[in-house]
């Protein structure tokens, strides 16, 4: 059994699994996933196939960070998005050292940079179509159909998010940034109205957080939903569209400079447009705020990022880099308020 960078009993796992889950098999080999994400993950095969367990971290947690559980409620209540299947959620703590929950594997193509450099240029604009189609169709949701009708408080969604990121930033501060100033004064005085429109959002969607069937432009699963919530849909499409804003930031994979028509990758008109046809809607009004919103929300994750590594509890070997990035981010979003 493998057992490299396993931080817990793999066979009281085992054990507990097989009673609470009908006909579940021993686990025969168990790996973390190397990539870094706030919930660790790991991989395991039993006798009856692979599976995902996504834990949250060990020790003491911020009230409202790492709920698994959240997760596991949303990924189970939309059986019209690709999704993998929720197999058991455990609360009990003394299992494993902490909350977990078990689902089905996918084995599907990933995609980190957005470039799709495996990929012929004929091939790129697909997976960009699929990608817009799968988020509209998460954004058309029922919530009351789904039961997530009370997963988040919904409305005034910009206003919090506004304030939250605000005073995450300033827990964070190491030094002073202009841009993140004047988007901090900027963002509030010009937020738009709000318009009442209310539903789930991923929080964090982009290629990295999808697979795709083998081969095809067809999305198999959204993963890591740790960021979802309600609120206003057009924050996960600007966030989706900032990606082929950013320059190339070594750990970040941006469009910038990209010559995007020569690449065959559709330019953001083309993938806004896309989104208003399925989610029917006319158009998105005050589109630059939302980018400049998402740019200032990105920031300010990243001097989280940084801060942590000038304390010396850096989570990644690229958190001494965000400092860059945070400057970056924010003469961007910034250079939208013009």
């Amino acid at each position: 059994m493998t057992t490299d960078q396993i931080d817990f009993d793999i066979e009281k796992l085992s054990k507990y699994l097989q009673v609470q889950v009908a006909d579940f098999k021993p686990i025969e080999s168990i790996e973390k996933f190397s990539v870094g994400q706030s919930n660790p993950t790991y991989r395991f095969d039993t006798a009856d196939g692979t599976f995902v367990l996504r834990r949250q971290p060990f020790g003491k947690l911020l009230k409202s960070a790492h709920q698994v559980d959240r997760e596991f409620r949303v990924m189970s209540s939309l059986p019209d998005t690709p999704l993998p299947t929720m197999v058991h959620l455990c609360r009990d703590a003394d299992v494993i050292g902490a909350m977990f929950f078990v689902m089905s594997f996918i084995d599907g193509d990933q995609f980190v940079d957005p470039r799709f450099p495996t990929l012929d240029t004929s091939q790129r604009a697909d997976y960009y179509w699929a990608a817009v189609d799968t988020l509209a169709s998460i954004h058309n949701a029922d919530l009351q159909t789904t039961g997530l009708h009370d997963f988040g408080k919904g409305v005034n969604f910009f206003e919090r998010q506004i304030s939250l990121w605000t005073k995450q930033y300033e827990l964070s501060f190491t030094q002073d940034r202009a841009d993140m100033d004047h988007l901090i004064e900027w963002l509030p005085q010009n937020l738009p109205a709000d318009d009442g429109t209310v539903t789930l959002i991923h929080g964090d969607y982009k290629f990295d957080n999808m697979l795709f069937v083998r081969n095809q432009p067809q999305v198999a699963a959204v993963l890591d939903w740790e960021l979802s919530t309600l609120g206003h849909p057009i924050s996960d499409m600007a966030y989706f569209c900032m990606g082929l804003r950013v320059p190339e930031l070594g750990f970040m994979k941006g469009l910038d400079g990209l010559d995007r028509s020569g690449a065959g990758i559709p330019n953001e008109d083309e993938l806004v447009e896309r989104y208003c046809a399925v989610r029917k809607i006319e158009s998105i009004e005050h589109w630059h705020f939302y980018l400049a919103f998402s740019f200032f929300r990105l920031a300010s994750i990243s001097q989280g990022v940084y801060y942590r590594s000038t304390q010396g509890n850096a989570s990644s070997e690229h958190a001494v880099h965000a400092g860059k990035v945070v400057d970056i981010l924010a003469k961007m979003g910034a250079e939208l308020t013009a």
